[in-house]
């Protein structure tokens, strides 16, 4: 019997623990397994290549993705790794205009050392993706929403045009989880989360996942996951596995408060510029609704040029100025000097990470006293003069 999401998130991955009838999948907190005799092992040997609580958080997220195969990794910057791992000197990327900080500095500061190079190309525009895939590129890596300003690429236009060429289309899906949009449905070759956000939920835990359906690919990525070595630990396993059962309940609860929010910065008179695929005047408004269950809990803002955005984050209360998202908290971050810090400053300013641009990860608090901050903050951080 196939189950719904809300189901697959607490029943989904492996169900309890078969052994002692558990209702939670055990902690395997151990390094190493006996072996009945040599090449005889009841299916484990080492934890670095394989453990049952990784096992479990790896199936679990493969399951939420409608995919058949799962790896989970210690960050999602690992599994970010662990994936360009597969390419070779003289590989190139086409890569999303606006994506993480920490994938640009990977990709800009590691892997071009090694003769993998990329294009930056804004991936809403069909057009010019088409354009950018040239001979020597490998894959088309995207993130939709795209961080931090929300760009909504089309994934199913972008799977076809890279399909058609005979690449591959990477997809990073943390921003709006499984819960909300599935990409391996609509065409994606392997999807990426950092599963530090949404997934685990709770701000407590480290982790990233990667998940596909093609069998030779994923035998390449578990040969590169146990040769890196950038895998996750039993007890994180466990943590993410806890904190996916209420993925659906906190999402709901994120969706519904950035819409607010959005709605009423809109109207605010406090910014010049909203950036939220859940707004009917947002560009990529038609998009995500058609891929998506959902527009996230993601918005970014400009404040009106009349505020100090350094006054705005101190005189925050509720509101946390803090690096990373997708916590039950509410958090706000300067994109510019904190998580897109590593992005050169002509190229921030090109795709419009300008340092009046604010990131706000909406929580699951009320949503009313969320506004209030926000309007006492904006309100608090007046340049002088004006």
């Amino acid at each position: 019997m196939g189950m719904k999401i809300d189901s697959l998130l607490i029943h989904g991955g492996t169900d309890g623990d078969v052994t002692t009838g558990a209702v939670n999948v055990p902690v395997y907190q151990t390094s190493t397994y006996r072996q009945d005799g040599l090449g005889e092992n009841r299916g484990w040997e080492y934890s670095r290549t394989g453990n049952p609580t990784r096992a479990a958080a790896e199936k679990l997220v493969a399951d939420l993705e409608q995919g058949k195969y799962g790896l989970a990794f210690a960050s999602g910057l690992a599994a970010i790794n662990t994936v360009l791992s597969l390419f070779e000197t003289g590989d190139k990327l086409v890569v999303s205009d606006n994506i993480y900080g920490g994938t640009f500095r990977i990709l800009d500061n590691v892997f071009n050392r090694f003769g993998i190079t990329y294009t930056i190309v804004d991936t809403s525009d069909l057009s010019k993706v088409e354009a950018a895939i040239d001979d020597d590129v490998r894959a088309v890596y995207v993130e939709s929403p795209a961080n931090p300003l929300l760009t909504v690429t089309d994934i199913e236009k972008v799977a076809e045009t890279a399909h058609r060429k005979g690449k591959l289309l990477i997809v990073d899906n943390t921003f709006l989880t499984p819960y909300l949009q599935r990409p391996l449905t609509l065409g994606a070759d392997i999807v990426i989360h950092s599963g530090t956000k949404y997934l685990g939920g709770h701000s407590d835990v480290i982790s990233g996942f990667v998940i596909l359906n093609d069998k030779e690919l994923a035998d390449r990525l578990y040969y590169l996951q146990n040769a890196i070595g950038g895998v996750l630990a039993p007890w994180d396993s466990y943590l993410v596995i806890r904190g996916i059962k209420t993925l659906g309940v906190r999402m709901d609860r994120h969706v519904e408060n950035a819409g607010r929010i959005a709605e009423w910065l809109l109207q605010s008179g406090y910014v010049s510029r909203v950036y939220y695929p859940g707004l009917k005047s947002d560009p990529g408004y038609e998009v995500q609704k058609k891929q998506a269950d959902g527009a996230g809990a993601m918005i970014s803002f400009v404040l009106d040029e009349k505020y100090d955005h350094r006054k705005f984050f101190r005189n925050l209360r509720i509101i946390t100025l803090a690096e990373s998202l997708g916590g039950v908290e509410s958090l706000v971050c300067h994109p510019a000097s904190m998580t897109h810090a590593a992005i050169p400053p002509e190229i921030r300013k090109e795709v419009g990470i300008v340092d009046e641009l604010i990131r706000l990860s909406v929580g699951i608090e009320d949503a009313g006293d969320l506004i209030d901050d926000l309007k006492q903050a904006v309100e608090n951080s007046v340049k002088e003069g004006k």
